[in-house]
């Protein structure tokens, strides 16, 4: 960590926290940042609903308040204790400071910001009751707050005024402040010790200024692109200059004279919303004299890391700052009008994280009554429960959690190649608070969009695609928006059935490409686009396309080159199967309609609940990933997904998550995804069960099943959800197990090396296609009229015979306790084809008493396939693939028959070089017939075995 709070404190700028919650006493995160140069705490609404209903912070003194009926009194009682805490932590900095800093503030009741003498009362009652003289006490700069500002600096009471966004609203507030010491010092009062900020909003300026800039964009006036997040550095600067106006001449004179401080003004609302700006972006070029920044904690870290301090920046090109406030004035961009929009919406804001806080503050105390089940319940016999709690133990010895937040590469890997990786790779931990930022700009988007059309397409691959095509399987067609389809296969069948489904005209479709080359997007781009510019003409086809992908990638360019309809840049510190919560998951998931804010809040619960301060034990995700870690190491590595009906298909998503983040450098979590339970005694020693969906209304048979499990000594790991909208909940809770079973498991959770040699060896088998015009295939082992077989390296010794019966039976001999069997079939991803499967791997899974999976190619290279090659020698593969009957061409490439080809052959020379055992099975002609031949042999293989 670097000296910057004290070099900024040294040029006149104080930092504070925007955040309060217990366990940073507890764990002496709040002292250690005091001492790092820390000089303030502002609290807010917000923070204590996600601190009390997610967390388990506040349990302790809840449980003292189980009969008190007035959520209120509840509140003001957990509040009050914490800011009499925070303020005598801080008192020895007001006291070094001579009251310049050291202070901590609590807001009246936000439903009081039109209520000037309420919030006149509501101050005196909370300036007594804290009793502390380095508390302040939060008003809001309404026109009603004004009077109330003055009241109460007159009445000895420090403020900090809030929710100041225009220049003209910030006098106001100054000269209430002024007005207050002047009626003080009339009476003969002191005023040496009165202290006051104004907090003046910054990054939501940028929200709403960039929302209307951009829809001018998107209508063709490109030259307003360079206003794009420059109207909020713009405002504070000329905000600036009044406060040096106001505060340097002569009426505030006298009272300096008189021991007065200056009403500083507080930049609040600096964390950048937008993952396309810089992460400092509202802070090094706002640093100036005699003012605050109070800022979240993964801002205040990443100030801490890498910060820069240019003193006095904010004075840097102010002719630039006004032209920027001309130039939208001469587009008609009113910024009078947004920043009285954002009073506005700041008010009800304020007031509905306040009732949702009460709201937190009632639930919590009903399940406390209740006795409700924690969020994620782990059952394992005794051994194994020992083992998890010793994982939990180094978990917590290791500061797991606050290296977590703060990027710190060392819980994986201190590999300076892997550090490089996982220092890059967290952007994850916080993205719920910048997507959920820009989720009312994606709402006016989808809504202009479900306008103009009825169908919404994403072309992905792997993690770009996984999570809205779970979202569309979980919230299905919303009323009013387009239907959501996800394209994630190469099979030409599969394709032209989803095109005939389509009405082109009335399609957009999302280039979602994290590298932006991913060979799968690219082609299905090229291919789809060719289909909008015969439907609609050339000129009108890029008004059908948007795209999602990284800063300065190729696809980037190329679509605002060709003028998409719009261009969203994600954080590039996100690997692709950690980006559900992100542009990735959530621009698909607002055009289909769903309620992101929603999905996402629930996210941000689960970040609150896994929160830096808090104790290993008492945050649910490390519970859950010490579990999956622990168990994997002691032989219980077939991580079993079982999920609620309403959100069945969750499982794929996490089985791409588990699969790639830990099966590497021959360890690994196999996660079994879409195997119906069975009997316990079809289960080997080596199974774990995770239920998603506890508690969710609607019966499911599964949970008895899981019963008789437990009772048999399997370990079983219950999740808990109120409504499928707690999914986000759960994308984060699993990222952040997945994260810490890899600590567990001494494994990088951020690379996939693997995933890239496969990609690698498709470009050089389709190289080798377009020079020779075929592929160099060996021979198959096995040829008859209806199969070719060809085994793996480590079943050359395999006794295949002539048939294709003999030769699954080989490689059934090959099977044994402890192993799992997976099937990758390169077929249509239907459901035909998918029962068919699922009779294979029941058959194998029952007989043999070993896990099985099922992948569909290529989809589950960029998941799975992580893990059959670099995880350990344990599964037995029977890759599937077929000739379809025809080709789909695709503009510039190969033909996507030839495609599916080359991923297939590229998949099976990566598995073969590491000796593992298998077969590939190829069906020349209808692949549900050779399915079905499969199914036959390999009942009769298992049922000799057996």
């Amino acid at each position: 960590m670097g000296d910057q709070l004290r070099e900024l404190a040294n040029v006149g700028q104080s930092i504070w926290l925007d955040n309060i919650r217990r366990s940073m006493f507890a764990s002496g995160e709040l002292q250690r940042l005091i001492d790092l140069g820390l000089r303030g705490m502002t609290s807010n609404p917000t923070i204590f609903e996600k601190a009390t209903g997610s967390g388990s912070d506040y349990d302790e003194q809840l449980r003292t308040l189980v009969d008190e009926t007035d959520p209120v009194k509840v509140f003001e009682a957990i509040a009050i204790r914490d800011i009499r805490s925070a303020c005598d932590l801080f008192h020895p900095v007001w006291e070094e400071t001579n009251g310049l800093d050291g202070y901590v503030s609590l807001e009246v009741s936000p439903t009081l910001a039109h209520d000037s003498q309420g919030t006149i009362e509501a101050a005196r009652r909370l300036w007594h009751e804290v009793n502390r003289p380095n508390l302040m006490i939060k008003i809001p700069g309404t026109a009603e707050g004004v009077p109330a500002i003055k009241a109460t600096i007159a009445a000895g009471i420090n403020v900090n005024v809030t929710l100041l966004f225009s220049v003209d609203r910030y006098e106001a507030a100054a000269n209430a402040y002024i007005e207050g010491l002047e009626e003080r010092a009339a009476k003969g009062e002191p005023i040496d010790r009165i202290a006051s900020v104004a907090s003046f909003f910054v990054s939501r300026i940028d929200n709403n200024v960039d929302k209307l800039v951009q829809a001018r964009i998107d209508k063709g006036e490109h030259q307003l692109e360079p206003l794009l997040g420059k109207a909020a550095i713009a405002n504070t600067k000329l905000a600036y200059q009044r406060f040096l106006k106001l505060f340097g001449g002569d009426r505030f004179g006298a009272l300096k004279a008189k021991g007065a401080h200056v009403q500083r003004p507080l930049w609040a609302s600096t964390s950048t919303k937008n993952p396309a700006y810089p992460d400092l972006m509202y802070v090094e070029n706002l640093i100036a004299r005699d003012t605050v920044n109070t800022v979240p904690p993964n801002t205040l870290e990443a100030l801490l890391d890498h910060g820069t301090v240019r003193p006095d920046a904010i004075l840097e090109d102010l002719d630039g700052a006004r032209a920027v406030i001309e130039a939208l004035a001469k587009a008609q961009i009113s910024l009078y009008d947004v920043t009285e929009t954002l009073v506005a919406d700041g008010v009800k804001s304020f007031a509905d994280s306040f009732n949702a806080m009460l709201d937190a503050i009632k639930g919590k105390l009903d399940k406390l009554r209740e006795g409700a089940p924690p969020r994620v319940g782990v059952g394992a016999p005794g051994d194994l429960a020992g083992a998890v709690d010793a994982a939990l133990d180094r978990l917590s010895q290791s500061d797991f959690l606050r290296k977590l937040w703060t990027h710190d590469p060392s819980p994986w890997s201190a590999d300076p190649p892997h550090v490089e990786i996982i220092k890059h790779a967290l952007g994850w931990v916080e993205i719920a608070q910048q997507t959920h930022a820009q989720s009312g700009e994606l709402r006016d988007f989808a809504h202009a969009c479900a306008k103009r059309f009825e169908h919404v397409v994403v072309l992905g691959m792997g993690g770009s695609s996984l999570a809205p095509d779970i979202l569309r399987a979980t919230f299905g067609k919303t009323p009013g928006y387009p239907a959501l389809h996800v394209l994630d296969s190469t099979d030409p069948q599969q394709i032209k059935a989803l095109d005939d489904s389509l009405d082109i005209a009335k399609s957009l479709f999302i280039v979602s490409s994290k590298s932006g080359t991913t060979t799968e997007p690219d082609a299905f781009f090229r291919y789809f686009f060719q289909r909008v510019q015969q439907t609609v003409g050339a000129s009108n086809a890029a008004d059908h396309f948007i795209a999602i992908t990284d800063p300065g990638t190729k696809l980037e360019q190329e679509a605002k080159d060709d003028k998409f309809l719009r261009v969203f840049t994600n954080d590039p510190n996100i690997g692709g199967r950690y980006s559900a919560l992100s542009y990735f998951g959530m621009v698909p998931a607002a055009l289909a309609g769903y309620d992101i804010s929603a999905i996402l809040d629930r996210a941000i619960n689960a970040m609150h609940a896994n929160a830096a301060t808090l104790a290993a034990y008492d945050a649910p995700g490390v519970r859950f990933g010490a579990a999956l870690g622990a168990l994997a190491k002691n032989g219980r590595d077939k991580l079993t997904i079982i999920a609620h009906p309403a959100i069945k298909a969750f499982g794929a998503w996490a089985e791409q998550l588990i699969a790639e983040s830990t099966g590497k450098s021959g360890t690994g979590i196999v996660p079994v995804d879409g195997e119906p339970l069975g009997a316990a005694n079809v289960y080997g020693n080596d199974r774990v069960f995770v239920y998603v969906g506890e508690c969710l209304p609607g019966e499911d048979p599964a949970l008895a099943k899981l019963g008789e499990l437990e009772s048999a000594g399997h370990p079983v790991i219950r999740l808990v959800m109120n409504d499928t909208l707690d999914i986000g909940e759960q994308f984060y809770t699993w990222e952040i197990a997945t994260a810490a079973a890899g600590a567990v498991l001494g494994i990088d959770a951020f690379d996939q090396p693997n995933v890239q040699e496969s990609k690698d060896n498709t470009k050089r088998l389709l190289a080798e296609f377009a020079s020779e015009g075929k592929f160099t295939e060996p021979e198959p082992r096995v040829r008859t009229d209806g199969a070719l077989v060809f085994p793996l390296s480590g079943s050359h010794g395999a006794a295949l015979g002539a048939g294709l019966q003999s030769a699954v039976a080989a490689i059934a001999e090959q099977i044994k306790a402890g192993d799992y069997v997976a099937f990758n079939a390169y077929v249509p991803m239907d459901e035909d084809d998918e029962a068919a499967l699922l009779r294979i791997r029941t058959t194998v899974r029952d007989a043999l008493h070993v896990a099985t999976t099922v992948g569909f190619g290529p989809r589950f290279l960029h998941s799975t396939g992580q893990l059959h090659k670099g995880g350990p020698n344990e599964g037995v593969f029977f890759q599937i693939t077929y000739d379809p009957p025809f080709d789909l061409a695709i503009p510039g490439m190969v033909g996507f028959r030839t495609l599916q080809r080359s991923q297939a052959l590229g998949d099976f020379e990566s598995l073969d070089k590491r000796d593992r055992r298998g077969i590939r099975v190829h069906f020349p002609g209808d692949p549900k017939a050779g399915l079905a031949a499969l199914a036959s042999a390999l009942e009769a293989a298992v049922s000799a075995r057996a």
